[in-house]
């Protein structure tokens, strides 16, 4: 597993290295933690393209070149203390460091187009260039919203690493949810972990009507009562995924609007994370302000991992 963390030094930054603990992340695995000076000034003054005419560079441009360079330092530094942290919490992890002056946001996004890691972390909020506060809006929702890979939106709680995770899953039957059960099902979760999947109603499902033939939507009436068991059917058909690898599997079926519904059982459930699909079956190719995935990362206060199904790669692409 290739894992790409965006990490700044803030307050929240820190409360997503703590939730990495949390996250069911394999013993062995490639990190690459990242941190970006957001500064736009070249990096290097070459002074003396001509030795007989030396080149004439203003003041201002040679402080701002100098900021630069000591933004850049202080990056390489941050991101080396994360890694020594990383090294400590995951010793069996191979982990390198790097650090660049860019928009930080873009620069995560054009890192994992090169490097294709597996899953991006960010935490929920950070610094802009200015010392300040953002809201989820800035880095993070840019990495999530224009990633390939799938985004874990990191917000850490103080909680024992050997106490039993609880993950709740947005689930309608579509590709990208399916993918989000995959990954639970791949990670390593302490044992007792509990997944909860949870659905709204009145809405479709992505279902197979005979075993074995391509799937098709269908719309669920929670006032129907052959509608409800055929839905449960299904459910427990994918909680017996999770649960054949050691977990703790319920399923919830509810009437309302998905977004709230996962907040709100996230909340009352007291759950660790939440695991959305990028895309549901609405035909939202990419993450839209007001979709579920979206809504969820912005407002829940646990962590949020947007899962996107990985694509086949094309017969002679390279």
């Amino acid at each position: 597993m290739k894992i790409l963390i965006g990490y700044d030094g803030s307050e929240c930054a820190e409360a997503a290295l703590q939730d990495l603990r949390r996250a069911g992340l394999p013993a062995e695995a490639e990190g690459l933690v990242m941190s970006i000076a957001d500064v736009f000034v070249r990096l290097s003054i070459n002074e003396n393209v001509d030795n007989t005419f030396p080149m004439f560079v203003p003041a201002g441009i040679r402080r701002a070149h100098q900021h630069a360079a000591e933004a850049v330092a202080e990056a390489r530094d941050v991101a080396e203390r994360a890694k020594t942290r990383l090294a400590t919490n995951f010793p069996g992890w191979q982990l390198q460091s790097e650090s660049s002056a860019d928009s930080p946001a873009w620069a995560l996004i054009k890192r994992a187009d090169h490097w294709k890691p597996d899953l991006i972390v960010v935490g929920s909020h950070g610094h802009t260039a200015m010392g300040g506060r953002v809201i989820l809006g800035s880095v993070s929702q840019r990495v999530l919203y224009e990633a390939h890979s799938s985004v874990r939106v990191a917000r850490g709680r103080a909680i024992v690493d050997e106490v039993p995770v609880r993950i709740v899953v947005g689930f309608d039957g579509s590709k990208n949810s399916k993918a989000a059960l995959d990954a639970i099902a791949d990670r390593a979760w302490p044992k007792g972990s509990e997944v909860r999947l949870v659905a709204a109603l009145d809405t479709v499902f992505s279902v197979s009507v005979v075993p074995q033939e391509p799937e098709v939507l269908k719309w669920f009436d929670v006032s129907n009562e052959n509608d409800l068991i055929s839905l449960r059917q299904i459910f427990e058909a994918s909680a017996d995924k999770l649960r054949n690898v050691g977990l703790k599997v319920s399923v919830v079926l509810k009437k309302g609007d998905p977004k709230r519904l996962l907040i709100e059982e996230a909340e009352s459930w007291k759950a660790d994370s939440i695991f959305v699909g990028a895309k549901g079956l609405r035909g939202i190719e990419r993450l839209l302000l007001g979709s579920v995935s979206a809504a969820v990362a912005a407002r829940a206060h646990c962590s949020v991992e947007v899962v996107r199904a990985k694509q086949k790669r094309i017969e002679g692409e390279t």
